[in-house]
């Protein structure tokens, strides 16, 4: 008997999933706006659509999506360091560390890594650490090594770097 009630069952949820009740309403292209905010606020008003910027406490307007092929001062950090091999690559982290690289099998290397504190083009949203390592007979030292000439250069190459990047993004618009 209960097999015959939920076979039943079951065939008519499956008939009345078919039934006029769901289906879709025809829509006239006419009355459709063009623009993808008119759509958006007349779906809202229709009841199709919400937002969680109220339920978020996210203010309109306050989302700004920045990609790393728009921000001049990811560019140019990529643009610098493109000689040295990249062990972390993270742009929603802020972060850029290079692999060690040493020049023509010395005994010493460096690892580089360049944090993002800001998008804006200025030093102090440029935090670049120097790492330097020395090899003797497979004994390793590894020392942080700050306010170094390689450190500096880096810092001001990036800045001006990203500053021409930006001034010809804005000629380009």
């Amino acid at each position: 008997m209960f097999k015959k009630i939920s076979l039943i069952s079951l065939i008519s949820l499956l008939l009345l999933s078919c039934g006029s009740a769901f289906k879709p309403k025809k829509v006239d292209t006419r009355e459709t706006p063009i623009k993808a905010e008119d759509r958006a606020k007349k779906n809202i008003k229709e009841g199709r659509g919400s937002g969680l910027g109220g339920l978020l406490g996210v203010g309109k307007g306050s989302t700004n999506y920045e990609f790393s092929t728009s921000n001049p001062m990811w560019r140019a950090s990529l643009e610098i360091l493109d000689f040295l091999p990249l062990t972390t690559v993270d742009y929603s982290g802020g972060m850029i560390i290079t692999d060690w690289y040493s020049d023509n099998n010395s005994n010493e290397s460096i690892k580089i890594t360049v944090r993002f504190l800001s998008n804006e083009i200025r030093t102090e949203n440029l935090k670049i650490i120097v790492h330097k390592k020395t090899c003797l007979n497979n004994n390793c030292k590894v020392l942080l090594v700050n306010n170094t000439k390689i450190g500096e250069e880096l810092l001001t190459t990036i800045i001006r770097k990203a500053a021409i990047l930006e001034k010809d993004s804005k000629k380009k618009k």
